[in-house]
């Protein structure tokens, strides 16, 4: 049987990696073996492809940029991915193509359509069965980016407030277009109670 493809999703500092990784842990202890992995990288290409990105001394058009992207998730797709799901395993990814389309579509100058046709190419149209979207509210996302970054941020995450709320924007209106695949979850509260918001939802697709 194929395994579970989820995805969580959202802007900065809303608590991806730490729930995805609370959410591996929960479907270990539940039996399902699951890869917990992320984007950019997952595989040694995606992880070099990941460092360029992310460098602050890097400049990219948003073609290149977006190029880079596609490029990573193919090799990631390919090499980790689609394997873990053939086998059965559930895969937990922390951002996938909906961050592509909230970054760089948009404010980053891309059309969906670009976007999407990139992946129909690089990864054959690969989509999550359950794509979690963490959502909070700016002030708290501001607390928790200084308390994470500080002065120091990456090349994307040091862009702009301007950009970041449009990205928001972006990741609300991608939810609203695809509601069968998407789930909202409020990432107020206590690790732990986001945690459990976010079983709610995953108990249903097992």
């Amino acid at each position: 049987m194929r395994g579970r493809f989820i995805t969580l999703e959202g802007g900065e500092g809303v608590g991806k990696s730490t729930q995805a990784r609370m959410l591996a842990e929960a479907l270990q202890a539940a039996g399902h073996n699951p890869l917990l992995t992320r984007e950019p990288g997952g595989t040694p290409g995606a992880e070099a492809i990941r460092a360029l990105l992310l460098d602050p001394a890097q400049h990219f058009s948003p073609a290149s940029e977006t190029l880079l992207f596609a490029a990573a998730r193919a090799d990631h797709v390919s090499q980790a991915i689609e394997p873990a799901l053939a086998a059965g395993r559930w895969v937990v990814c922390d951002r996938f193509l909906d961050s592509t389309r909230a970054y760089q579509g948009g404010e980053g100058g891309m059309t969906d359509t670009e976007i999407c046709t990139l992946h129909a190419v690089g990864s054959r149209g690969l989509l999550p069965d359950l794509t979690l979207l963490l959502s909070a509210a700016p002030e708290q996302v501001a607390e928790r980016l200084a308390a994470r970054d500080g002065d120091s941020s990456d090349r994307i995450g040091g862009r702009p407030a301007d950009y970041h709320r449009a990205v928001a924007s972006r990741f609300a209106a991608l939810a609203s277009m695809e509601p069968e695949r998407f789930r909202v979850i409020a990432a107020t509260g206590t690790p732990e109670e986001v945690h459990t918001r976010i079983m709610t939802v995953v108990e249903r697709l097992a």
